[in-house]
């Protein structure tokens, strides 16, 4: 489940972002609560503005176990950050967090295309990139864009999801699951 990014919930997020296996692969590197706290209220400031698009991923409790957000928003794109604090991960919430938040991307707000930059030392990230039927790897058909992404010292893994792909996913997964009722 994904709802609007909240104030409040700043404290329980830092505890989970601030785990050393996450801390690392988050794009808001926040030290303290109060920090973390700074930088949603301007998210939520840039989200007003359509600079981004953020929302923070529940369990089934309701409780905010990590962030999504689409930043860099350009032409109808935009590139893919989330995170999952570690008691959640392997439990299917990124996946589901990603199947909602591209519906809402592509189906509400009109988007073309997704793009996820991966650091080439994440290799969970990585994976769970690869079991995303509607991910493509982006290195050949975007070369000029992989080059920009790769030209620091960080260095990435790009793949993209585009709208009409993740519409033939979709209606896919709709028909297999209408046949096996």
């Amino acid at each position: 489940m994904l709802k609007q990014r909240d104030l409040y919930e700043s404290n329980e997020l830092f505890e989970l972002l601030s785990h050393p296996s996450v801390f690392p692969f988050v794009r808001q590197k926040a030290k303290t609560a109060d920090e973390l706290w700074f930088m949603t209220r301007q998210l939520m400031e840039e989200e007003e503005q359509g600079l981004v698009v953020s929302r923070t991923i529940l369990d089934e409790w309701g409780h905010p176990i990590g962030t999504i957000t689409l930043y860099d928003i350009e032409d109808k794109a935009g590139f893919l950050g989330t995170w999952i604090g570690l008691p959640y991960q392997g439990k299917g919430y990124n996946q589901q967090a990603k199947l909602d938040f591209f519906n809402e991307l592509f189906f509400e707000l009109d988007f073309q295309t997704v793009f996820m930059k991966i650091k080439k030392e994440n290799i969970k990230s990585q994976r769970a990139a690869a079991k995303l039927e509607y991910a493509c790897d982006a290195k050949e058909s975007h070369p000029a864009l992989y080059e920009e992404i790769n030209a620091g010292e960080q260095k990435f893994e790009l793949f993209k999801i585009e709208r009409d792909n993740f519409y033939l996913y979709t209606a896919r997964q709709a028909q297999e699951t209408e046949q096996a009722m």
